[in-house]
């Protein structure tokens, strides 16, 4: 299966830059940002979740009716919703999307953020509970007369929905750093998730993930899912330039210095940590990697973490689209085949993207399948201006060479 991108889906222009606030759905800009993702090449958008957010649901609902191919990552958190009720929602986007819908569960890496919802089961109990879960909507999206259920933490008699996939299921992704989520991830997952480390942690955590996989019994395992911030200018001067501008407006967004979690203004699913620091280890694991060093193999930089408090996928690659994409290559080479890039300046970098990062990596990958060697990216003309425009002409073509 051929290398995917993901975005994260944004409602409107407040971004982490901007110090814009505004919870409110701007249609026209949700519609605009959606359509720029697809025509910039994207495979996929995460909807996310948090207490203070809007519903995944209707965002990937109203999301899919303004694209044809790309495909709306719903999250979820089993506390929210009933599996059955969760399953045939689901199988709806399903249908409404022509078979478009993926959904990513979030065991719940935050006892107070759990808490905001009712949800007060310790954290082994989250991930036996969202074992359960997704068990039972696999069940729902396959089974076609009445079941019934009766097990740890859902009950139900005599169910059954006419409400189907388009293709007979739908893929499930699972993401974490923790024990629970290596072994819950590779024996049930389609997708596991992580977040953007360093080559050897990466190489690390997907072993975890194949072993639990053959633990398990299965033959195969679960697709990688690896995400990242990138921060790319025509020049690395230019780009550590701008890193460095970055950085500053998210270590002073809400009074935040530098390990001290963003403000409130920060976005509607950013979670704050404790005063003792992140409890999700994946976080926790963010963090660590911060305080060995700023920068780490090719051009992934780590500062951007120790300023937002590592509340989410917040590791950055650095540089040229060519260093970039280099880059994002070597996990590919590790074994990633879905990854996850957005900005901090969400709508420019994703036309950013579209135009100057994704064209090099698929290029360089279509090299390698036609001709079974391994090249690498090629030095580009520069960016029209610096990154943040939006011109409208495409890319030239750019061509790999081999090694």
């Amino acid at each position: 299966m051929p290398v995917e991108f993901i975005s994260a889906i944004n409602v409107n222009a407040s971004n982490e830059l901007n110090g814009l606030s505004d919870p409110a759905i701007d249609v026209a800009w949700l519609r605009r940002y959606a359509r720029t993702l697809e025509d910039g090449g994207f495979d996929y958008s995460l909807v996310p979740y948090g207490s203070a957010g809007h519903d995944p649901f209707t965002i990937a609902a109203a999301f899919t009716q303004v694209t044809e191919r790309l495909r709306p990552i719903v999250a979820l958190r089993p506390n929210t919703l009933y599996p059955t009720v969760a399953a045939k929602a689901l199988a709806t986007l399903d249908q409404l999307s022509g078979g478009r819908a993926v959904v990513h569960l979030i065991a719940g890496g935050n006892d107070a953020e759990q808490a905001r919802e009712g949800d007060r089961l310790p954290k082994a109990e989250r991930y036996a509970r969202q074992e359960e879960f997704l068990r039972i909507l696999r069940r729902v999206w396959t089974e076609t007369e009445p079941f019934s259920h009766s097990g740890r933490y859902y009950s139900f008699e005599d169910f059954v929905s006419r409400v189907r996939p388009v293709h007979g299921t739908i893929p499930v992704s699972v993401g974490g750093s923790s024990d629970e989520a290596y072994a819950q991830g590779g024996a049930l997952a389609d997708i596991f998730g992580l977040w953007g480390e360093p080559l050897a942690d990466t190489r690390q955590q997907i072993e975890r993930v194949a072993a639990a996989a053959r633990a398990a019994g299965r033959t195969g395992t679960p697709r990688t899912w690896v995400t990242f911030r990138p921060i790319i200018a025509p020049t690395e001067e230019l780009a550590w330039e701008k890193a460095e501008r970055t950085l500053a407006v998210l270590q002073g967004r809400g009074g935040a210095g530098a390990g001290q979690p963003l403000g409130s203004r920060a976005g509607l699913w950013v979670q704050t940590p404790g005063a003792s620091g992140p409890q999700n280890v994946g976080s926790q694991r963010l963090l660590e990697i911060a305080r060995r060093q700023d920068r780490h193999d090719r051009a992934l930089w780590t500062p951007t973490a120790t300023a937002t408090g590592a509340q989410g996928a917040s590791t950055a690659l650095v540089g040229t689209p060519e260093t970039v994409a280099a880059a994002i290559l070597d996990y590919v080479d590790l074994g990633a085949d879905l990854i996850s890039i957005r900005g901090y300046d969400n709508l420019n970098d994703a036309v950013d993207y579209g135009r100057y990062l994704l064209p090099l990596v698929r290029e360089e990958l279509a090299h390698r399948e036609a001709t079974g060697r391994r090249g690498e990216v090629v030095a580009q003309p520069p960016l029209p201006g610096q990154p943040g425009h939006e011109a409208q002409d495409a890319p030239a073509a750019r061509e790999a060479v081999s090694a």
